[in-house]
């Protein structure tokens, strides 16, 4: 695709000063007028009200996000070496900076759009495969070229596209999950984290395949479960409850509405020996309902459930959703339990999540103690021109 610009985008009076402090996005009543008819997916330059250069993105005019900014260098085109050298920044975070393990058999997040210049792209390694995902139409078609760049820099056997249910939509965009280059991924991948092995099939489940994100703080629950009675809900391939039977937990449960998604995590309990460890099928909210209501308690418990809202008019209803859970949580826990809370909607800040805690102990007659603030595993960095990359929340605390 040509690597300069197919046309203008020029904003409404006083709407620049956001872009010039490198905001990656530019929605749609930003901006005043669109010069020259760039198709979508195009190479444009933005231009504030008077003129001035201001940045050069992407172009969808099928999207709320009219255009993605991805330089700030007028004299910059956006081709084949510019997304190479983004693609070698990012890595180099992993490899030089975080010295993460990155052998044959390694886990981490090697592009996590926004905040490595890459908007619209989501890439994770998982040993000698590769997973992307696309969440922008002009990325989506380069992705060839992006696939071929992620395999050779990484020196992974294959890159497999995985897509999110709903994004299409929201960008004009028609993607389905398949080998974008090289070999594709056996029906199970082994990697290895923290001492721990996992199997992962990165043609089927949620997201990339596995959430890299909680890395650290499932070491951080592993350092508290010595002895205790743990429940793991939402507990997908069983990563928490992995963790913490690792850390010498006298029981873990793990419950999850997904079948397979617990077929994975019996697996992966035994490629470790761990023998503690039980799994439910069940709706969480239901199922914990009953344990309360059968009077069964726990030492610790993990709260990690999927993403309650998309936009700003379901934050509500998502908040009603974290108090019920918080609520089944407080009666389940035992006295001086530890309570592990996760939230990665972002559009539920830390002050929200935390407010519900509170607003729960006060109900149940608990003293609740914050032990640690935690967000997502440094390979998921933030980006302070986009705050919006701080999405995953992660409290523990002691609960009286």
């Amino acid at each position: 695709m040509n690597p300069l610009p197919a046309g203008t985008v020029v904003l409404k009076s006083k709407r620049a000063q956001p872009f010039y402090g490198r905001h990656p996005w530019v929605f749609a009543g930003a901006i005043d007028r669109v010069e020259g008819d760039p198709p979508d997916g195009a190479v444009v330059d933005l231009r504030s009200s008077a003129g001035n250069f201001v940045s050069r993105g992407l172009f969808n005019g099928q999207s709320k996000i009219r255009v993605r900014n991805y330089s700030w260098d007028e004299a910059a085109p956006l081709d084949r070496d510019f997304f190479a050298a983004r693609l070698d920044r990012a890595i180099a975070l992993r490899h030089d900076v975080l010295h993460l393990n990155t052998g044959p058999n390694a886990a981490y997040r090697v592009v996590f759009s926004e905040a490595d210049g890459l908007s619209g792209m989501v890439a994770d390694r998982f040993g000698e495969f590769a997973t992307v995902q696309f969440t922008s139409l002009a990325l989506a078609q380069r992705k060839e070229m992006l696939g071929e760049l992620l395999r050779d820099k990484l020196r992974v056997r294959g890159v497999y596209v995985r897509t999110e249910r709903g994004i299409g939509t929201l960008e004009g965009l028609e993607l389905h999950d398949g080998l974008l280059t090289g070999e594709a991924p056996p029906a199970e991948v082994e990697f290895e984290e923290n001492g721990l092995r996992f199997a992962v099939n990165l043609t089927e489940g949620q997201k990339t395949g596995y959430y890299l994100d909680q890395r650290d703080n499932r070491a951080a629950v592993a350092k508290l479960s010595a002895g205790r009675r743990v429940l793991d809900a939402f507990s997908y391939s069983g990563g928490f409850g992995l963790y913490a039977a690792k850390g010498g937990a006298a029981t873990v449960e793990c419950v999850d509405a997904s079948e397979p998604a617990l077929k994975l995590a019996e697996r992966n309990a035994v490629l470790n020996g761990l023998g503690q460890m039980t799994f439910t099928r069940a709706d969480v909210f239901h199922y914990l309902g009953d344990l309360a209501g059968a009077g069964k308690k726990f030492d610790l418990v993990v709260l990690d459930p999927p993403k309650f809202a998309r936009n700003r008019a379901a934050v509500p209803k998502a908040l009603q959703g974290y108090r019920k859970l918080h609520q089944q949580a407080m009666k389940l826990l035992d006295r001086d339990g530890v309570l592990v809370s996760c939230c990665c909607t972002g559009l539920i800040t830390s002050e929200m999540l935390e407010d519900v805690i509170a607003q729960v102990a006060t109900d149940a007659r608990r003293d609740v103690q914050l032990l640690e603030r935690r967000g997502p595993s440094a390979d998921h960095p933030v980006s302070v021109s986009c705050p919006e990359t701080a999405y995953l929340k992660c409290v523990i605390a002691r609960v009286g």
